[in-house]
């Protein structure tokens, strides 16, 4: 498990997080890492093993959800020739290939009581068997795991074995969420933005207008860290424009025409048409208008057309111009014209 992700961070509470993973690192016990997705457990795994006096043995990588669970013991402990229907051939499984290293369990939770049971046997006893074997194997391996569950409520619902907890959570590393760290937030967003920036073969970076730099701050994040990658790279690189980076969609499947919506975007010659003669009516009786209160109530409208425009695209003003059939600068001259540049 080779990663290009960097740990980065500045905030208090991620920098004693990762004083605890360190110091946990140097000794041979089992450690429990906790998190919301994104977090990145996967990255204080590997920090845990590398920073551990089995650095240079192997670290092996098991996510216990991505298996069924007819699969998954075979898969942990291996299997002998004619195990099971399909079996051809001997298989070792992810201990014998962790044996001096660190076997990383991924997805913890969705063990199967089977598993945990054979898993707590390897972890107390430090041995195997192999399905379809009676002759038990001696393994060394330190057990790394990651949830994002909380084991105690799987135990009290009898979902999980109490004694294998035990085992597993002498130390416990818990990932604080994004939204909990907010001063790593615009740190995180230059670090992606300058690399995504790097790929598309970009000489300069940028940065951020204060209104996406804003947005990105004040945003929750529930997918945290992953989901902040995401956002940063789908935005420097749907960024055409020169000067600083204005547009941030948080939402990827933001769309009026996504399926199964309830509303699907009117034209904006017909919307033209129906919402045009609305304020002339209201204001048709008033006595003495000229030409002039014509052009003012004809910006009036024009203004209220593009708030509204806004609103309903959330912003994104690549979007907007899309939903009024404008181009994106006849679209940004209008906001300028208007005063709404900041809004947009």
């Amino acid at each position: 498990m080779d990663r290009t992700t960097q740990v980065i961070g500045q905030s208090n509470v991620f920098l004693e997080t990762l004083e605890r993973a360190s110091r946990a690192a140097a000794l041979d016990r089992p450690v429990l890492v906790i998190g919301e997705r994104g977090t990145g457990k996967e990255l204080v795994a590997e920090r845990l093993h590398r920073l551990s006096p089995r650095w240079d043995q192997p670290l092996v990588v098991m996510n216990c959800a991505a298996l069924p669970e007819t699969l998954i013991e075979a898969e942990l402990f291996g299997h002998e020739a004619g195990a099971f229907t399909g079996a051809t051939k001997s298989r070792v499984g992810r201990f014998e290939e962790a044996h001096g290293g660190t076997l990383f369990l991924d997805e913890l939770g969705t063990l199967s009581m089977g598993a945990q049971e054979r898993l707590l046997r390897a972890v107390e006893y430090g041995e195997i068997t192999r399905i379809g074997s009676s002759r038990p194997v001696r393994v060394d391996v330190r057990i790394v795991a990651a949830t994002n569950e909380h084991l105690p409520d799987k135990v009290a619902r009898h979902q999980f074995r109490a004694d294998l907890l035990d085992r597993l959570s002498f130390e416990v590393v818990t990932l604080p969420p994004l939204r909990a760290r907010p001063g790593d937030v615009l740190v995180l967003a230059e670090h992606f933005g300058r690399r995504m920036a790097s790929e598309l073969g970009r000489e300069d970076w940028p940065g951020f207008a204060p209104e996406a730099t804003a947005a990105l701050v004040e945003y929750q994040w529930p997918g945290n860290v992953r989901e902040l990658r995401n956002v940063v790279e789908r935005a420097v690189y749907r960024w055409e424009a020169y000067g600083p980076i204005e547009i941030i969609e948080f939402d990827p499947f933001h769309s009026p025409y996504r399926p199964g919506s309830s509303t699907a975007p009117a034209p904006s010659a017909p919307v033209a048409e129906s919402v045009l003669p609305m304020p002339l009516e209201a204001e048709a009786e008033t006595p003495g208008e000229g030409a002039s209160d014509f052009k003012t109530r004809i910006a009036r409208f024009e203004r209220e057309l593009l708030t509204k425009a806004l609103a309903e695209h959330r912003f994104n003003q690549r979007a907007t111009a899309e939903g009024l059939g404008l181009s994106y600068d006849q679209l940004r001259h209008a906001l300028k014209r208007h005063g709404l540049i900041a809004a947009g």
